[in-house]
Protein backbone atom coordinates (compact mmCIF):
# COMPACT_ATOMS: atom_id res chain seq x y z
CA UNK A 1 0.00 0.00 0.00
CA UNK A 2 1.23 3.52 -0.98
CA UNK A 3 2.43 5.14 2.11
CA UNK A 4 0.39 8.75 1.86
CA UNK A 5 -3.09 8.81 2.48
CA UNK A 6 -4.89 12.47 1.39
CA UNK A 7 -8.09 13.74 2.85
CA UNK A 8 -10.68 15.43 1.60
CA UNK A 9 -10.31 19.25 1.95
CA UNK A 10 -13.46 20.65 3.72
CA UNK A 11 -13.17 23.86 2.23
CA UNK A 12 -14.58 22.68 -1.02
CA UNK A 13 -17.28 20.06 0.74
CA UNK A 14 -20.57 21.71 1.09
CA UNK A 15 -21.24 22.27 4.92
CA UNK A 16 -23.04 19.34 6.54
CA UNK A 17 -26.99 19.96 6.40
CA UNK A 18 -29.71 19.00 8.27
CA UNK A 19 -30.40 16.15 8.40
CA UNK A 20 -32.50 15.96 11.09
CA UNK A 21 -35.88 15.69 9.28
CA UNK A 22 -38.09 12.46 9.38
CA UNK A 23 -37.37 10.28 6.57
CA UNK A 24 -39.80 8.82 4.53
CA UNK A 25 -39.98 5.04 4.40
CA UNK A 26 -44.48 4.69 3.08
CA UNK A 27 -44.97 3.15 -0.17
CA UNK A 28 -42.47 4.25 -2.92
CA UNK A 29 -43.21 4.13 -7.20
CA UNK A 30 -41.72 1.12 -7.10
CA UNK A 31 -44.68 -0.62 -4.69
CA UNK A 32 -47.05 1.28 -7.50
CA UNK A 33 -45.11 0.16 -10.49
CA UNK A 34 -45.39 -3.53 -8.67
CA UNK A 35 -49.04 -3.46 -7.76
CA UNK A 36 -50.11 -2.13 -11.51
CA UNK A 37 -47.80 -5.20 -13.60
CA UNK A 38 -47.95 -3.16 -16.49
CA UNK A 39 -46.42 -5.19 -19.69
CA UNK A 40 -43.14 -3.49 -20.15
CA UNK A 41 -42.32 -4.06 -16.33
CA UNK A 42 -43.48 -7.40 -16.34
CA UNK A 43 -41.30 -7.99 -19.08
CA UNK A 44 -38.63 -6.24 -17.41
CA UNK A 45 -39.43 -8.57 -14.31
CA UNK A 46 -39.09 -11.70 -16.56
CA UNK A 47 -35.84 -11.02 -17.90
CA UNK A 48 -34.12 -9.90 -14.62
CA UNK A 49 -35.71 -13.17 -13.25
CA UNK A 50 -33.94 -15.47 -15.86
CA UNK A 51 -30.30 -13.69 -15.47
CA UNK A 52 -27.88 -16.25 -13.91
CA UNK A 53 -26.59 -13.12 -11.69
CA UNK A 54 -29.86 -13.32 -9.91
CA UNK A 55 -30.53 -16.70 -9.54
CA UNK A 56 -31.93 -15.76 -5.98
CA UNK A 57 -34.27 -16.41 -3.83
CA UNK A 58 -37.58 -14.25 -3.37
CA UNK A 59 -36.82 -12.92 -0.53
CA UNK A 60 -34.08 -10.83 -2.00
CA UNK A 61 -36.21 -9.76 -5.28
CA UNK A 62 -40.02 -9.60 -4.39
CA UNK A 63 -42.16 -7.71 -6.73
CA UNK A 64 -41.88 -4.36 -5.93
CA UNK A 65 -37.91 -4.98 -5.43
CA UNK A 66 -38.29 -5.45 -9.65
CA UNK A 67 -39.74 -2.58 -9.42
CA UNK A 68 -37.64 -0.49 -7.73
CA UNK A 69 -34.90 -1.92 -10.28
CA UNK A 70 -37.23 -0.98 -13.42
CA UNK A 71 -37.69 2.38 -11.92
CA UNK A 72 -34.02 3.09 -11.34
CA UNK A 73 -33.44 1.86 -15.18
CA UNK A 74 -36.04 4.05 -16.29
CA UNK A 75 -34.50 6.76 -14.47
CA UNK A 76 -31.15 6.75 -15.99
CA UNK A 77 -29.43 5.49 -12.56
CA UNK A 78 -28.88 1.94 -14.11
CA UNK A 79 -28.36 0.56 -17.89
CA UNK A 80 -26.82 -2.89 -17.45
CA UNK A 81 -26.50 -5.50 -14.67
CA UNK A 82 -23.23 -7.16 -13.78
CA UNK A 83 -22.23 -9.45 -11.48
CA UNK A 84 -22.93 -10.30 -7.70
CA UNK A 85 -19.91 -8.41 -5.68
CA UNK A 86 -21.09 -9.85 -1.89
CA UNK A 87 -23.41 -11.54 -0.67
CA UNK A 88 -24.89 -10.66 2.76
CA UNK A 89 -27.35 -11.63 5.50
CA UNK A 90 -29.24 -8.08 5.00
CA UNK A 91 -28.16 -7.37 1.44
CA UNK A 92 -26.75 -8.50 -1.66
CA UNK A 93 -24.57 -5.78 -3.63
CA UNK A 94 -23.94 -5.71 -7.49
CA UNK A 95 -22.35 -4.22 -10.17
CA UNK A 96 -24.04 -2.94 -12.78
CA UNK A 97 -22.91 0.17 -15.90
CA UNK A 98 -24.83 3.67 -16.05
CA UNK A 99 -23.53 5.07 -19.01
CA UNK A 100 -19.25 4.43 -19.07
CA UNK A 101 -19.24 4.17 -14.97
CA UNK A 102 -19.57 1.18 -13.48
CA UNK A 103 -21.85 1.90 -9.84
CA UNK A 104 -22.55 -0.42 -7.18
CA UNK A 105 -26.60 -1.50 -6.79
CA UNK A 106 -27.44 -2.59 -3.01
CA UNK A 107 -29.99 -4.91 -2.44
CA UNK A 108 -31.84 -5.10 0.90
CA UNK A 109 -34.15 -7.94 1.53
CA UNK A 110 -37.17 -6.77 2.65
CA UNK A 111 -37.88 -10.75 4.44
CA UNK A 112 -34.36 -11.98 5.24
CA UNK A 113 -32.95 -8.56 6.69
CA UNK A 114 -32.35 -8.87 10.60
CA UNK A 115 -35.93 -6.45 11.58
CA UNK A 116 -34.64 -6.80 15.18
CA UNK A 117 -31.18 -5.20 14.72
CA UNK A 118 -32.00 -3.07 12.38
CA UNK A 119 -34.90 -1.78 14.92
CA UNK A 120 -32.00 -1.33 17.36
CA UNK A 121 -30.23 1.18 15.69
CA UNK A 122 -32.93 3.15 14.07
CA UNK A 123 -35.21 3.79 17.50
CA UNK A 124 -33.97 7.00 18.85
CA UNK A 125 -33.02 8.47 15.40
CA UNK A 126 -34.24 12.08 15.53
CA UNK A 127 -34.87 11.46 11.69
CA UNK A 128 -37.47 8.88 12.49
CA UNK A 129 -40.03 10.29 14.57
CA UNK A 130 -41.08 6.33 14.69
CA UNK A 131 -41.10 3.31 12.86
CA UNK A 132 -43.51 0.88 12.04
CA UNK A 133 -43.40 -2.50 12.84
CA UNK A 134 -43.09 -4.01 10.08
CA UNK A 135 -40.22 -5.36 8.02
CA UNK A 136 -40.57 -3.71 4.84
CA UNK A 137 -40.96 0.12 6.32
CA UNK A 138 -37.78 -0.54 8.58
CA UNK A 139 -35.36 -1.58 5.72
CA UNK A 140 -36.75 1.29 3.79
CA UNK A 141 -36.19 3.67 6.56
CA UNK A 142 -32.71 1.89 6.98
CA UNK A 143 -31.92 2.34 3.22
CA UNK A 144 -33.00 5.71 3.33
CA UNK A 145 -30.94 6.57 6.09
CA UNK A 146 -27.66 5.03 5.07
CA UNK A 147 -28.43 7.47 1.44
CA UNK A 148 -28.63 10.38 4.14
CA UNK A 149 -25.70 9.38 6.22
CA UNK A 150 -23.29 9.29 2.61
CA UNK A 151 -24.77 12.69 1.96
CA UNK A 152 -23.41 13.61 5.08
CA UNK A 153 -20.33 11.61 5.82
CA UNK A 154 -19.23 13.19 2.26
CA UNK A 155 -20.07 16.62 2.92
CA UNK A 156 -18.24 16.27 6.13
CA UNK A 157 -14.95 15.79 4.05
CA UNK A 158 -15.23 11.60 4.72
CA UNK A 159 -14.29 9.75 1.57
CA UNK A 160 -17.16 7.18 1.16
CA UNK A 161 -18.65 5.79 -2.10
CA UNK A 162 -21.02 8.77 -3.50
CA UNK A 163 -24.53 7.78 -3.24
CA UNK A 164 -26.48 8.13 -6.70
CA UNK A 165 -30.08 7.21 -6.16
CA UNK A 166 -32.45 5.46 -3.50
CA UNK A 167 -35.52 3.46 -4.55
CA UNK A 168 -37.45 1.61 -1.75
CA UNK A 169 -35.02 -1.23 -0.39
CA UNK A 170 -32.40 -0.42 -3.37
CA UNK A 171 -29.31 1.97 -2.81
CA UNK A 172 -27.11 3.04 -6.25
CA UNK A 173 -23.68 4.31 -4.99
CA UNK A 174 -19.93 4.07 -6.38
CA UNK A 175 -18.27 1.02 -6.98
CA UNK A 176 -15.42 0.78 -5.50
CA UNK A 177 -13.10 -1.21 -7.14
CA UNK A 178 -11.30 -2.34 -9.72
CA UNK A 179 -10.49 -4.75 -12.77
CA UNK A 180 -10.03 -7.44 -10.61
CA UNK A 181 -12.30 -7.24 -8.46
CA UNK A 182 -13.64 -5.03 -5.09
CA UNK A 183 -11.64 -3.09 -3.79
CA UNK A 184 -9.53 -4.51 -0.60
CA UNK A 185 -10.61 -4.19 3.15
CA UNK A 186 -8.22 -2.57 5.82
CA UNK A 187 -8.20 -5.99 6.99
CA UNK A 188 -6.91 -7.46 3.90
CA UNK A 189 -3.21 -5.58 2.82
CA UNK A 190 -0.20 -4.53 4.03
CA UNK A 191 0.35 -1.01 5.69
CA UNK A 192 3.08 0.21 4.72
CA UNK A 193 2.78 3.24 6.92
CA UNK A 194 0.34 2.34 9.49
CA UNK A 195 0.78 5.66 11.74
CA UNK A 196 -0.51 7.35 8.85
CA UNK A 197 -3.14 5.30 7.97
CA UNK A 198 -4.54 5.66 11.32
CA UNK A 199 -4.27 9.58 11.32
CA UNK A 200 -6.24 9.72 8.49
CA UNK A 201 -9.10 7.03 10.17
CA UNK A 202 -8.90 9.38 12.93
CA UNK A 203 -9.53 12.42 11.24
CA UNK A 204 -12.07 10.71 9.61
CA UNK A 205 -13.88 9.60 12.57
CA UNK A 206 -13.61 13.30 14.01
CA UNK A 207 -15.14 14.42 10.83
CA UNK A 208 -18.09 12.15 10.85
CA UNK A 209 -18.15 13.11 14.80
CA UNK A 210 -18.27 16.66 14.11
CA UNK A 211 -20.73 16.18 11.30
CA UNK A 212 -23.27 14.54 14.31
CA UNK A 213 -22.89 10.79 13.54
CA UNK A 214 -21.25 8.05 14.63
CA UNK A 215 -20.96 4.91 12.78
CA UNK A 216 -21.66 2.14 14.98
CA UNK A 217 -19.88 -0.56 13.69
CA UNK A 218 -15.91 0.62 12.58
CA UNK A 219 -12.97 -1.26 12.26
CA UNK A 220 -10.53 -3.03 9.36
CA UNK A 221 -13.50 -4.62 7.72
CA UNK A 222 -15.66 -1.50 6.56
CA UNK A 223 -12.53 0.77 5.53
CA UNK A 224 -11.43 0.31 2.12
CA UNK A 225 -8.40 1.11 -0.26
CA UNK A 226 -9.37 2.54 -3.34
CA UNK A 227 -6.66 4.07 -5.52
CA UNK A 228 -4.14 4.79 -2.47
CA UNK A 229 -7.16 6.52 -0.49
CA UNK A 230 -9.06 4.98 2.66
CA UNK A 231 -13.00 4.69 2.03
CA UNK A 232 -15.57 4.33 4.85
CA UNK A 233 -17.95 1.93 3.53
CA UNK A 234 -21.12 0.29 5.50
CA UNK A 235 -22.76 3.57 7.08
CA UNK A 236 -26.37 1.82 6.71
CA UNK A 237 -26.39 1.51 10.71
CA UNK A 238 -25.12 4.86 11.44
CA UNK A 239 -26.78 7.59 13.95
CA UNK A 240 -26.95 10.72 14.94
CA UNK A 241 -24.94 11.84 18.61
CA UNK A 242 -28.66 12.08 19.38
CA UNK A 243 -29.30 8.80 19.40
CA UNK A 244 -29.71 7.16 23.09
CA UNK A 245 -26.67 4.84 22.38
CA UNK A 246 -24.30 7.10 20.32
CA UNK A 247 -21.80 7.21 23.02
CA UNK A 248 -21.61 3.55 23.23
CA UNK A 249 -21.43 3.10 19.87
CA UNK A 250 -18.27 5.74 19.53
CA UNK A 251 -17.08 3.62 22.35
CA UNK A 252 -16.74 0.50 20.47
CA UNK A 253 -16.00 1.97 17.01
CA UNK A 254 -12.56 3.48 18.88
CA UNK A 255 -12.16 0.05 20.84
CA UNK A 256 -12.00 -1.31 17.09
CA UNK A 257 -10.01 0.84 15.50
CA UNK A 258 -7.39 1.49 18.21
CA UNK A 259 -7.07 -2.18 18.71
CA UNK A 260 -6.42 -3.45 14.77
CA UNK A 261 -3.94 -0.60 14.79
CA UNK A 262 -2.41 -0.74 17.60
CA UNK A 263 -1.59 -4.37 16.04
CA UNK A 264 -0.27 -2.78 13.45
CA UNK A 265 2.59 -1.23 15.71
CA UNK A 266 0.70 2.32 16.74
CA UNK A 267 0.92 3.50 20.00
CA UNK A 268 -2.64 3.70 21.06
CA UNK A 269 -5.62 2.56 22.09
CA UNK A 270 -9.53 3.23 22.59
CA UNK A 271 -9.68 5.46 25.54
CA UNK A 272 -6.98 7.49 23.56
CA UNK A 273 -8.74 7.97 20.66
CA UNK A 274 -11.61 8.76 21.86
CA UNK A 275 -10.45 11.56 24.06
CA UNK A 276 -8.93 12.94 20.81
CA UNK A 277 -12.57 13.18 18.98
CA UNK A 278 -13.96 14.80 22.61
CA UNK A 279 -11.63 16.97 22.30
CA UNK A 280 -11.21 18.04 18.65
CA UNK A 281 -15.21 18.29 18.13
CA UNK A 282 -18.13 19.78 18.50
CA UNK A 283 -21.03 17.95 16.91
CA UNK A 284 -23.94 20.55 18.67
CA UNK A 285 -22.37 23.70 17.76
CA UNK A 286 -24.56 25.65 15.25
Amino acid sequence: MDEEYGLLDTDETDAPGDEWEEIDYSDTEADRIARERDRKFSQFRDRIKDADQFKVTESVFDDATYGALYKLVQDGHIDAFGGPISTGKEANVYTALAGDKEVAVKIYRINASDFREMGEYLEGDPRFEEVAGTKKAVVVGWVRKEFANLQRARAAGVRVPEPIAVERNVLVMEYLGAEDGRAKRLAEVSIENPETAYEVVREYMYRLYDAGIVHGDLSEYNIVVQDSELYVIDVGQAVTVHHPNSEDFLIRDCENVAAFFNRQGVDTDGDQLLAYIHEHANPTED
